[in-house]
């Protein structure tokens, strides 16, 4: 990967401390940029503050900045409450603090461990210190943990926190192959991609150009049309695709008309195992079948684009379900971060594919949706069940 990756295929690092430790000054420092606005007023950085980066021994990755874990009145609590949200994206976390803060320290420490965060503690400020290595030892004494020394301001320390970074990488950061073990060297893939209204002009949608990349990456011979020129496709091939990935909306037609031999699946589907939990979404389809007229069903983008005219999440899928299920049926629509935390009203969550965020992120919904007992499928696998398909399911593998 490099400057190109996309912001959600990045290692998510966020700053977290009180107001005035020194977060923004410190992501610039590691940026090498002024990314964030620096002040000695108290509660300066209020919304999150993204920067994209490429960092030499990280590699692609995304610092979040976020607002003082102490600050106050009701703008105050809606900040720490954004910043709590952000946590919920972090790969890794800086934890910030000032002399004479051990109890924030520890505490934080604790509490990042427990959302299975890797924490990188940080003293900053040390050149204000008489006695640096007094302090960090008094430190370590009271809470078990020893800090990096830093002063932003003198630029020291910065260095050992790149590495620090380094040291706590998540063994499993890599994200998976998008097809998994689907496909090899020299297997010809069949891409159908509808270009219709919600296709943007000039350009394809991003799940489309990941996958393209991946199977070109694997020297797969690769090739694309529209749906209405799927049979015509078929017929100049002078053999079966291996493999025929679709967009959702056409599993129909797609289906009616492949090759027996070739193996089907969609972009959705193939997003399903890349951002989230194959499996959970796959058995949580079945609850489709139990769906009523009083159920309760939350769909969940992670876009926050305009709704067009048969818009997937809140025209088609909507129409399937009340299909199957009647009008009565009650559909929620939630976009970008906005998801609820108490999940319990629901039967069922319908989750797009995903491509704007990260793999932590969606993983973590996977994870409150599975702890409050609610299913959670995937746009491409609910499409699937209700058409009665079955698409093939890839098995996730790295490079």
């Amino acid at each position: 990967m490099n400057e190109t990756t996309p912001q959600s295929n990045r290692l998510h690092i966020i700053l977290i401390g009180k107001r005035n430790s020194g977060k923004s000054s410190l992501m610039n420092a590691l940026t090498g940029q002024q990314v964030a606005i620096v002040s000695d007023v108290p509660g300066t950085t209020t919304d999150p503050v993204v920067k994209a980066m490429e960092i030499h021994g990280i590699g692609p990755c995304v610092f979040i900045d976020t607002a003082g874990i102490d600050d106050i009145g009701g703008l105050g609590g809606q900040r720490v409450e954004k910043t709590m949200k952000a946590l919920q994206k972090a790969d890794i976390a800086l934890l910030v603090c000032e002399a004479g803060q051990g109890d924030v320290l520890s505490t934080w420490s604790a509490k990042l461990e427990a959302m299975k965060i890797p924490v990188v503690p940080i003293l900053n400020k040390v050149d204000l210190l008489a006695d640096v290595e007094g302090e960090a030892v008094s430190l370590e004494r009271q809470c078990g943990i020893r800090p990096i020394m830093v002063s932003t301001k003198l630029k020291q320390g910065i260095d050992r926190v790149r590495q620090a970074i380094i040291k706590v990488l998540p063994e499993d950061f890599d994200a998976p192959l998008i097809t998994g073990n689907l496909v090899g060297d020299s297997d010809l893939v069949l891409l159908v991609m509808p270009q219709d209204i919600q296709a943007p002009k000039g350009r394809l949608i991003l799940p489309q150009v990941q996958t393209l990349r991946e199977l070109l990456d694997k020297k797969c011979v690769v090739m694309s049309c529209t749906t209405d020129r799927l049979a015509i496709t078929l017929k100049m091939l002078s053999r079966p695709p291996k493999l025929i990935i679709t967009d959702s909306q056409a599993f129909k037609t797609v289906n009616e008309l492949k090759p027996a031999e070739s193996l089907l699946t969609s972009f959705s589907v193939l997003f399903a195992a890349y951002k989230g939990d194959i499996d959970y979404f796959a058995e949580s389809a079945k609850a489709i079948d139990r769906l009523h007229s009083d159920s309760k069903v939350l769909i969940a983008e992670a876009c926050t684009h305009v709704p067009l005219a048969e818009d997937i999440g809140r025209v088609k899928i909507p129409r399937l379900l009340r299909k199957r299920i009647g009008d009565s049926l009650q559909i929620d629509l939630v976009s970008g971060n906005d998801f609820p935390e108490d999940l319990s009203g629901y039967d069922l969550i319908i989750h797009c594919g995903a491509c704007m965020f990260n793999r932590k992120y969606v993983l973590h919904r996977v994870e409150q949706a599975s702890r409050q007992g609610v299913p959670m499928t995937n746009y491409g696998i609910a499409i699937a069940w209700m058409l009665g398909i079955s698409p093939t399911l890839p098995v996730p593998m790295k490079e």
